[in-house]
C-alpha cells in the first residue's frame, strides 16, 4: 500500500499545482482525439441522469444504452435522451447485457452505492472506461477489488467527486499550501443538511409495477420491499449506503486531507446517534461526530440532519484552523478569517478577498475523464483517490457502528487485533452474486 500513498500524494501534487491534461499518447484500440465517444449509463434515477447531461454538453458524445430496474424510470430517461439528442438509446434491464453492446467506449454507472463493484470491474473486463458514482463502493473490500480491477484491465476510471476539477477548491488548497494560513493545527469538515427531516416508518408493500426488485437488492440482503428503502432514501440504510458520512463526506474529507498533505490516520473515533428522530425509519445516524488523529494534528468530521448553517454560517465545507487566519470553503467559494485578537494575530497584512466558484464543476470533471480517455493518462479523481477516500469515510462509520476508537493498519487493509471492526471492511454478497476475482 505504499505504492497507494505515492500515488494518491503524487496526484494531488499535480493538481495543486493546476495541471490539466497531458500530451497526448494513443494506444492502438484507444478512443483518439477526433473520434466520437459513445457512453452508456447505468442507474437513472438521480445522480447517473445527471452526469449523462453533463457528458451529452461534450462535443461528439452520444448516448447508445441506458440500464435501470425501475422499467417507469428507464422509459422516463429514455424520452428525454430522445428529447435532447433526436436519438432514442437501447434499453437495458439487467447492466451484464448493456455491457455486451460493443459501440460504447464508457460506462456511466450511478446506481446506489452497493451496486457500484460489480458494474464497474465488468466493465473495465470487457474494456470499456468508467465514470462511477461517489463513493467509490459500500465497502472497503469493495473498493481495493475495483482498484485491482482498473490497474488489470488498464482501464480509465474516473470517480465522481466532481469538486477535483473545480478550480476555486484547488486554488483554496493552494492558498493553504501558501504557509499563510501558518501552522494549520486542525481542519474541520462538515454537512449540515437542514431541508432534510425525519423518515416515517412505512410497511412493506408489494414491488411496483416494472420495478425488478430481486435485481436492485443485487448482493444485498433479501428484503421485503419497503418504499423507504428504495431511490433516493436507500441511502440511509447499511445495505446500501453510509448516510451522510460516505454521501458527502467523501466531497469534503477529500479536500481536507489534500489540504493538510496527509493519507492515513493513526486512529479513528466517532460518536453520534439518531439524536434529532430517534424513532424514524432512517438506520444511519442523522447526528455524528468522528476525529481523525494523524499524530500532529486533528481532523473533524460533523454531520446533521435538520440544522443549517451551525459553522461559519455555512451548511457543508472545510475549515482550515492556522495560526494567523482560518480558511473556509464550501461550493460556493472560498474566504479568509483572519485572527484579529489572538497573539499570532497578522498585523497589517492584505487577506484575499472571497473567491466565488465557477459553478462547472461536475462539466469541467466529465471534460477531464473524456480528455483522459483519449490520452490514457490518469484523471483528477482517478480511482486511487476515491478509494482512499471511501475508506476514510467508511473507518469513521465502522467506529460509530462500534461505539468505540478503532485502529487502521493501511498496509494490511485491516484494523489492529480487532476481528469485529475487520468484519465491517468485508462485502457479504447474497448468493447468487458473487464478489469479483481480479
Amino acid at each position: 500500500m505504499e505504492n497507494d500513498r505515492r500515488t494518491f500524494l503524487k496526484q494531488t501534487a499535480l493538481v495543486t499545482a493546476g495541471l490539466g491534461v497531458f500530451p497526448t499518447i494513443l494506444r492502438a484500440g484507444q478512443v483518439s482525439a477526433n473520434d466520437k465517444l459513445t457512453v452508456g449509463l447505468i442507474g437513472c434515477k438521480g445522480m447517473g441522469f445527471s452526469n449523462l447531461k453533463a457528458f451529452l454538453k461534450q462535443p461528439g458524445v452520444s448516448c447508445a444504452a441506458l440500464c435501470d430496474v425501475d422499467q417507469n424510470v428507464l422509459n422516463e430517461r429514455a424520452a428525454e435522451v430522445e428529447k435532447m439528442t433526436g436519438t432514442k438509446p437501447k434499453l437495458y434491464g439487467d447492466f451484464r447485457k448493456m455491457l455486451e453492446q460493443k459501440d460504447i467506449d464508457a460506462v456511466i454507472v450511478g446506481t446506489p452505492d452497493h451496486w457500484h463493484c460489480l458494474p464497474m470491474v465488468y466493465a473495465c473486463e470487457v474494456g470499456k472506461d468508467v465514470y462511477v458514482e461517489k463513493p467509490l463502493a459500500n465497502t472497503i473490500e469493495e473498493c481495493n477489488i475495483m482498484v485491482k480491477a482498473a490497474k488489470r484491465y488498464n482501464r480509465v476510471v474516473q470517480v465522481g467527486q466532481w469538486q477535483r476539477s473545480d478550480p476555486h477548491w484547488k486554488d483554496a488548497v493552494n492558498y493553504v499550501h501558501s504557509g499563510n494560513l501558518g501552522r494549520v493545527r486542525s481542519a474541520r469538515a462538515w454537512s449540515y443538511v437542514g431541508w432534510k427531516g425525519s423518515i416515517p416508518v412505512l410497511p412493506d408493500e408489494p414491488v411496483p409495477a416494472g420495478v425488478d426488485y430481486d435485481m436492485w437488492l443485487g448482493p444485498a440482503p433479501k428484503r421485503p420491499f419497503n418504499q423507504n428503502r428504495f431511490h433516493f432514501t436507500f441511502r440511509w440504510y447499511w445495505d446500501y449506503a453510509g448516510g451522510l458520512m460516505t454521501d458527502w463526506g467523501v466531497h469534503l474529507l477529500d479536500y481536507a486531507l489534500f489540504g493538510m498533505n496527509q493519507y492515513v490516520p493513526k486512529s479513528v473515533m466517532s460518536t453520534g446517534g439518531k439524536y434529532a428522530f430517534p424513532t424514524d425509519a432512517m438506520e444511519t445516524p442523522d447526528t455524528l461526530m468522528a476525529m481523525y488523529d494523524f499524530g500532529d494534528f486533528g481532523l473533524l468530521w460533523d454531520h446533521t440532519i435538520g440544522i443549517y448553517g451551525a459553522n461559519f454560517g455555512r451548511g457543508h465545507g472545510v475549515a482550515f484552523v492556522g495560526e494567523y487566519a482560518t480558511l473556509v470553503v464550501d461550493r460556493s467559494g472560498w474566504e479568509i478569517i483572519p485572527e484579529t485578537n489572538s497573539l499570532s494575530a497578522k498585523k497589517d497584512f492584505k487577506w484575499p478577498e472571497k473567491q466565488k466558484s465557477t459553478g462547472k464543476g461536475l462539466d469541467l470533471h466529465v471534460e477531464n475523464f473524456i480528455d483522459c480517455i483519449k490520452t490514457r493518462e490518469k484523471p483528477t479523481a482517478d480511482i486511487e483517490i476515491g478509494a482512499h477516500i471511501a475508506r476514510i469515510a467508511h473507518l469513521g462509520n465502522i467506529s460509530y457502528r462500534l461505539g468505540r476508537k478503532v485502529f487502521w493498519d493501511h498496509d494490511k487493509q485491516e484494523f489492529i487485533n480487532d476481528k469485529q471492526a475487520n468484519e465491517l471492511v468485508k462485502a457479504h454478497y447474497r448468493a447468487p452474486w458473487k464478489l469479483p476475482k481480479v
